[in-house]
């Protein structure tokens, strides 16, 4: 089984989640990394489990206009530079339909009445959907401080859980059955 992880970060958080959570992936698979800029625009047959995952932006997947703010917040060197996940699953060709997916994202940690503002993992989850793949559990959200970061306390750790999770779930159930959908606690 091949685990294939692409990211698109803005001020690293993202990139630092995607990392965690390919290495809770590794315990069951091989894993490859890939900042969106550098994915490729055909996912072979030798990857069995897709994760994708991206900062929340408005409420939902970047753009290229909530990129340009972006980049005017920060204050060193941008890590994703070019196109987005948006772009990126739009110009996904001809995806293998055996392709297990799974996504999150990153988003600013909100008050616990907040805590069902919509987030940019839902919008992957429909994207690679209406390709006609199976995604395998939900997605899941790890928390920055601020717009530029750092992530909250233990979110990395939480994001090599759930990678490991699923490599576990993916694992035992093969690529042709149903997830339990169970999340690790917070």
């Amino acid at each position: 089984m091949n685990g294939l992880v692409v990211y698109e970060s803005m001020f690293g958080n993202t990139q630092k989640v995607a990392q965690a959570i390919a290495e809770g992936l590794s315990s069951g698979m091989h894993v490859d990394v890939r900042e969106v800029g550098m994915a490729p625009d055909k996912i072979g047959e030798q990857v069995t489990l897709l994760v994708v995952g991206a900062p929340t932006h408005a409420l939902s997947l970047s753009r290229e206009n909530t990129r340009r703010q972006a980049a005017e917040q920060a204050t060193g060197s941008l890590v994703s530079k070019g196109r987005g996940v948006r772009e990126w699953i739009g110009g996904l060709k001809k995806p293998n339909k055996k392709l297990a997916v799974a996504s999150f994202d990153t988003r600013m940690a909100m008050p616990s009445w907040l805590k069902i503002a919509p987030t940019a993992g839902p919008s992957i989850e429909k994207r690679l959907r209406k390709l006609g793949l199976r995604v395998v559990i939900p997605s899941e959200s790890f928390a920055v401080a601020d717009t530029t970061g750092p992530l909250e306390s233990g979110e990395l750790e939480r994001a090599r859980e759930w990678g490991r999770s699923l490599a576990s779930q993916f694992s035992s159930a093969g690529t042709k059955t149903a997830f339990s959908g169970q999340r690790p606690s917070r």
